[in-house]
């Protein structure tokens, strides 16, 4: 029988390992959809409980039976939309066509942010007219921390793409919804397949036994034991980029696929006595099943699903919330 060989443990999982630009990631994929429609939404990690449901899904070991699972509490305040930008096709991708930004911007927006010169209605009307150029729509958005239990004042702001198939359509669509509020009923509905897409938590420089999980060095080891037992090959005389090694770990930009969508509420009944820990009181809240990359009070963005599974879940049935 041969030797089994293991050369080296554990999964390089994404390469390269680098810190994310920006704390909230902004969504570059989308699904495909016939109606005009928000592609989006966008809400604060505050904290995680446990649910017992009754277990629907056809096939299961517990169907049929009350199962505990975690869920993820998601605030999520109305977004506003202050802007809409248009796009068209290039030989080198996406170029911004013309953009509209509302007049009455709220007071929290810091000085340094200026999102056009405001003259809305002249530069719809020219959108209007340029509507065979334009071949992406998407609303400039901007979270409400004011009316999350976050306790911060500055919004951030990002892009949603509008999707559909006729752009006359889209175009109508999004400027019907300059200067409204959107909240997560207008977009999910309870029960569905979602993608999470978060910024993971920094825990700044680790070994490659942490950060690669490799095998620890036996006793006999001469030099590190918390180290790989060789950096490369002989030839060429040089450590390459993958040879595992310490360096910077967490922070990363990180997508979770077809996480279900549990519940959509509104009021405080999901908050406990004296709010959450290192949160506070939460009143527009999504029930995401499983667990969401990322810490507390950071901003995760929502879609639909990418690649939903075939399985077909009915609507989840909450028994209880245990907080």
């Amino acid at each position: 029988m041969p030797e089994v060989k293991k050369p080296r443990e554990g999964s390089k999982a994404y390469w390269p390992k680098k810190r994310t630009i920006r704390i909230y990631p902004n969504l570059a994929t989308y699904p495909k959809t016939d109606k005009p429609k928000i592609m989006g939404f966008a809400g604060y990690k505050a904290s995680m409980l446990h649910a017992i449901i009754f277990d629907n899904r056809k096939g299961s070991l517990t169907f049929g039976q009350e199962v505990s699972t975690p869920i993820t509490v998601v605030d999520c305040p109305p977004l506003k939309v202050i802007g809409l930008r248009a796009y068209t096709n290039s030989v080198d991708g996406l170029k911004t066509l013309s953009e509209a930004v509302v007049k009455d911007l709220d007071k929290d927006f810091p000085r340094k942010i200026i999102l056009g010169n405001f003259k809305t209605e002249e530069r719809l009307a020219d959108m209007e007219k340029r509507i065979d150029k334009i071949s992406r729509i998407r609303l400039v958005m901007s979270t409400q921390p004011r009316l999350s239990g976050i306790g911060k004042k500055t919004p951030e702001i990002f892009e949603l793409e509008v999707g559909g198939n006729n752009t006359k359509e889209m175009f109508d669509y999004a400027k019907g919804l300059l200067n409204k509020e959107v909240s997560a009923k207008d977009l999910f509905r309870e029960g569905e397949l979602i993608d999470v897409v978060s910024v993971t938590k920094g825990k700044g420089t680790q070994g490659p036994v942490k950060r690669f999980g490799v095998k620890i060095q036996n006793r006999h080891a001469k030099k590190k034991l918390r180290h790989v037992g060789s950096l490369g090959q002989e030839r060429p005389g040089k450590v390459r980029s993958t040879a595992p090694m310490s360096g910077q770990m967490g922070f990363w930009r990180r997508t979770e696929f077809n996480k279900r969508l549990l519940k959509i509420g509104n009021g405080n009944d999901i908050t406990p006595k004296g709010g959450f820990t290192s949160y506070g009181n939460v009143n527009n809240y999504i029930l995401v099943q499983g667990s969401i990359p990322g810490s507390k009070k950071r901003l995760v963005m929502l879609r639909p699903a990418i690649r939903p599974s075939k399985i077909k879940f009915d609507l989840p049935e909450i028994r209880e919330i245990v907080k």
